[in-house]
Formats: C-alpha cells, structure tokens, sequence
C-alpha cells in the first residue's frame, strides 16, 4: 500500500482534472490547507520524536536546518509548486523539466520516511493529491499536449514509492536513514507552514480554513 497509494493518488487526480477540467485553483486551496495542517502534525507527532530518539540533538537540528534551506533551493526551480504555486507560462509547450526535477528531488525524500513510519503515508498522500490536482489543472492549461502532461504526472507519481524503495533495499539510504529523515522533517516543515501562512489570505478570519486546519490536526493526532 505504501507503494501504490501515492502512485493511485496522483494518477486518479490528474484522470480527475482530465475529466472535469476545473478552471479554477482556488476551489482546492481548502484541500491544499487541510493537507498542509494534516502533514505538519504527522511531522511534529510521528517524525520528529523518532529522529531525536535515535541521534544526538544538535546533529539532528543541523539536518533539520539542511532539509528547509534543500527546500528553498528547490523553489527556485520548481516556483512553488510543492505547496500549490505554479507560476510558468501557459504559452509552454516543452518538457518543463526544472519543474520536473525539483519536484521529483522533493518527492522522492517524502517516500524515504515511509520505508519505517507507515503511518504519514496518509499525510503524504493527502498532499500529493492536492498537488496534483493544481499540477494537472496547469498543465492541461498549457500548450503541452495532454499525452506529454500525463507523461510528466506518471512520472512525479513514481518518484515517492522510489524513495521508499530506495530506503528498503539500498544500503547507503538505509545506513543514514535517521539523517536523511531529518532532512525530510525539514522539508515537510517548510511546505506545511508555507501552506498554513499562505492560506490565511492576508490573515483575514476564515472560519472554513480554521475548521479544516483543525481537523486536519486532529485526524493526524489519532491515527
């Protein structure tokens, strides 16, 4: 299951996008809020005690440091897209392959984790479903032929199960796998706030985000 419900997710959304061709973005940001609050309390619940179980503290805030700033670095390339922005032209009809690389680099670390902690695969999934639904309603909006942005969803949906199997099965990953779990506890904790700050819309009140906010906390703490 750790395998194929990150694949299923993204696939089903872009098939969902595909199908009911929403215009707009907007529609899913409670979604993208909900995935954001949802990842960060796995993050803090889940991840964060076992890594510090498991090394010395300091080393481990180093890593976690590593994994925010890999993060920001990323964004350069990808403009966002990890927690909702895709900010390229629609008049693209090539490959967009820097968006494909930092987002493959970003989701290929979520599935690391998930090689020991079965459980945030409901977090990551939930998060790579609200992407994809913005990712597949972009590049459909683009000048790329749907075959060619079906090809570039295939593709990101495979990368999550590879880092898992990467940290199941290769001795490198596998040696270093508290560290590499702090670098992704960095980089969950980057998205998840971006998305938590960017969904409170100039910090006005909104009682339907906050419910879901919530809600998505509360999931995570019981599960």
């Amino acid at each position: 299951m750790i395998y194929l419900l990150p694949i299923l997710g993204v696939l089903l959304s872009f098939i969902f996008v595909y199908f009911t061709k929403p215009k707009k973005k907007d529609r899913f940001k409670l979604l993208l809020a909900f995935s954001g609050a949802f990842l960060l309390a796995l993050t803090i619940f889940e991840l964060l005690p076992e890594v510090y179980e498991h090394s010395n503290a300091r080393s481990i805030g180093i890593f976690i440091m590593l994994g925010i700033l890999l993060q920001i670095f990323l964004e350069f390339f990808s403009k966002g897209a990890e927690h909702g922005h895709v900010h390229l032209s629609y008049e693209n009809n090539t490959f967009p392959w820097l968006l494909f690389g930092s987002l493959s680099i970003h989701s290929l670390l979520e599935g690391i984790p998930l090689s020991e902690n079965t459980g945030i695969v409901y977090g990551i999934l939930i998060h790579k479903i609200a992407i994809a639904i913005i990712l597949s309603i972009f590049l459909l909006g683009t000048k790329l032929r749907p075959i060619i942005s079906g090809f570039f969803i295939l593709l990101f949906s495979l990368m999550t199960p590879l880092g898992t199997y990467l940290a199941t099965h290769f001795s490198f990953v596998k040696d270093n796998l508290v560290q590499l779990n702090a670098i992704v506890i960095g980089v969950l904790l980057h998205i998840s706030t971006v998305i938590l700050f960017e969904s409170s819309e100039g910090h006005k009140f909104n009682l339907r985000k906050l419910i879901v906010i919530t809600l998505g906390i509360t999931i995570a703490y019981f599960l």
